[in-house]
């Protein structure tokens, strides 16, 4: 990099032979290298280097005021994110693996940066429950109410909790699952309301609803038909709701 750019790159230490792979990113970006998974407001690509394939976010530069408070100030996305992963890993709960982050600043505005992981294995994402059978569709929802009740034990509330970013797969051990997304996280205590209103964003029947919040109350210590109304209440305000939850609110009518 030039004198008055600069580039931080840090690399979780089992990959740090991947470092020439990291500043190779960008390029790699341009010439639209690799899968195109996402691309909205961030860019997500998998991206095979050396027989390992790799899921690489690419965070949207900030508007001008944003660049110099994350160039001074505040620390980037792509670095939240890994440092929520491996807090993440550290309580047992799944994430791709992090192989380590870039951030690339122009003077003291921040510029861009990218957020790069192992590729997960999980090949379906919790909306797919809406769009197709599963008939082990029971034990994936036992496993959100349990992993969810574990991060909120630690004091951890995905500000993302949605539809794209709780990967499954169903593997002889069990539902092993993958949060994905991480760079919004708020860290401290959470009640029983807290934790059942951060589920808000997931979607749901009530029927799903009893059965996460079950696992949910059990690893807390919680009421589970308190949880289970919490959480009905707080999914019945959120616009955007799937076909399958739109019908079961017909067919329940007044009855909660």
């Amino acid at each position: 990099m030039g004198l008055f750019n600069h580039c931080t790159l840090v690399l979780h230490p089992d990959f740090r032979n991947l470092e020439s792979f990291m500043r190779s990113i960008p390029g790699r970006f341009s010439r639209n290298e690799g899968t195109l998974i996402h691309d909205g407001r961030n860019q997500l690509r998998r991206i095979t280097y050396q027989g390992t394939d790799y899921v690489i976010k690419s965070f949207r530069s900030p508007n001008i005021i944003n660049r110099f408070v994350y160039g001074v100030f505040r620390p980037s996305k792509a670095k939240r994110s890994f440092e929520h992963a491996e807090m993440f890993l550290k309580i047992g709960v799944g994430t791709p693996q992090p192989v380590g982050y870039m951030n690339i600043r122009k003077g003291l505005l921040f510029d861009q940066s990218y957020y790069v992981t192992l590729a997960s294995s999980c090949p379906y994402r919790y909306e797919d429950l809406f769009h197709r059978k599963f008939d082990y569709e029971n034990e994936v929802l036992r496993a959100v109410g349990h992993v969810t009740a574990i991060l909120h034990e630690h004091g951890y509330a995905h500000k993302d909790y949605g539809r794209a970013n709780i990967l499954f797969e169903k593997t002889p051990k069990g539902i092993r699952l993958d949060i994905v997304d991480l760079n919004r996280l708020d860290v401290g205590p959470l009640d029983m309301r807290a934790g059942c209103k951060n589920l808000e964003r997931l979607p749901a029947t009530p029927a799903m609803h009893r059965i996460i919040a079950e696992e949910y109350a059990k690893v807390r210590g919680f009421d589970p038909e308190e949880c289970w109304r919490l959480m009905v209440a707080f999914r019945s305000t959120q616009p955007g709701k799937e076909e399958k939850e739109i019908e079961a609110w017909r067919n329940i009518g007044k009855k909660i």
